[in-house]
């Protein structure tokens, strides 16, 4: 097999992200030399104590060196402030901005659950809606106090983007079912998610804008739904198991992922990639998690899932099926569990374990 180069930044962030990426880099170390991936690293900077630091929260080095040298990355978490701190906004972002990562892909699998089974992919819009930060306070006519707004803003471009890779994601795994793959499905389903209903104007062209991409003649294979977004979560706690791709708005597709982890346990389950036409961005779903900072037992096993997530949107569904395969075996055989999984083991325990299945 041809060798291939491959340059990987490597964005600890803050908190338990300088516990979780050290693994990441691990896995992609140990992957087989049978693959011919030859991987180099770089150590870049972002987050709140870059901050307090340096004045900036994403240093523009570390956007020049994403830009161009790096072929993927790997983003720990960042520890935002929940109160208004002047000059900062949250890096990560920034990131998805700058870099036009215009899609958040966040997978939910359940493994060895007695629960109803779940595997679903829930894509969401990444650059636009509540998140382009456009807000204002001010005084209220008549000093009845303040005001505060900000601007949800949706376009035609970003929502049919954002449609058309949830249709190839739910192709993509149709694919990978015809061929063996197990899975809890029969057909590719892509579910729109909206409030319309309330929100004619902007969520109402979310909706439009993705039916019409869905509607090209490549995605007749794909049936397509839609749900309330409040619905859904009720649908999605109720039994999830239905669900094959769920396609949502950036404000709805961050709650919609981060409730859908309760779905198989924890937070420290679940990756996620923000994905680009020139890059994609491995990232744990979990948060930078202060309580258990410095501990040692920050489950490693969403930023190991994140490394093989970015490998696929690279192209490399082999390299990134060795690493799904050995973090599932570890979660089956449930010895070796980090404590939010009810288990003892170290951050460090599971990922040898890990190592050792692969």
């Amino acid at each position: 097999m041809a060798s291939r180069a491959l340059r990987i930044g490597l964005i600890a962030g803050d908190g338990i992200g300088k516990e979780v990426i050290p693994a990441g880099r691990r896995i992609l170390e140990a992957l087989p030399k049978s693959l011919g991936l030859q991987f180099t690293f770089v150590d870049l900077k972002a987050g709140f104590e870059t901050f307090k630091e340096e004045g900036q929260a994403l240093p523009d080095k570390t956007l020049e060196i994403l830009k161009n040298e790096c072929d993927g990355a790997l983003f720990g978490a960042v520890s935002s402030p929940t109160t208004r701190v002047a000059g900062y906004s949250s890096p990560i972002v920034a990131l998805r901005k700058k870099l036009d990562l215009y899609a958040n892909v966040r997978p939910v699998k359940s493994v060895g659950s007695s629960r109803a089974p779940v595997d679903l992919v829930i894509v969401r819009e990444n650059t636009e809606d509540l998140y382009v930060k456009e807000e204002r306070t001010y005084d209220a006519p008549g000093g009845t106090g303040k005001v505060a707004e900000a601007i949800k803003r949706i376009s035609e471009r970003a929502s049919t983007r954002i449609a058309s890779i949830a249709g190839d994601i739910a192709l993509r795994r149709q694919v990978i079912r015809e061929a063996g793959g197990q899975s809890i499905h029969k057909r590719p389903l892509v579910t729109i998610t909206h409030k319309s209903n309330v929100l004619a104007q902007t969520d109402g062209l979310f909706r439009e804008s993705a039916r019409a991409a869905l509607e090209q003649s490549k995605y007749r294979a794909v049936e397509v739904e839609e749900q309330i977004v409040d619905s859904m979560f009720y649908k999605l706690y109720q039994n999830a198991s239905p669900y094959d791709v769920v396609l949502a708005p950036n404000l709805y597709g961050d709650l919609l992922s981060d409730g859908a982890a309760a779905l198989i346990g924890s937070l420290g389950l679940v990756p996620s990639a923000n994905v680009g036409s020139r890059i994609c961005i491995g990232e744990p779903c979990h948060g930078s998690a202060p309580d258990i900072q410095g501990k040692g037992i920050a489950n490693p096993i969403a930023t190991l899932r994140s490394a093989g997530l970015m490998l696929e949107f690279l192209g490399l569904s082999e390299a990134a099926s060795k690493i799904y395969e050995a973090v599932d075996s570890n979660i089956l055989k449930g010895k070796i569990l980090s404590p939010d999984l009810g288990g003892r083991a170290t951050t460090a325990a599971v990922l040898e374990d890990i190592l050792k299945r692969m």
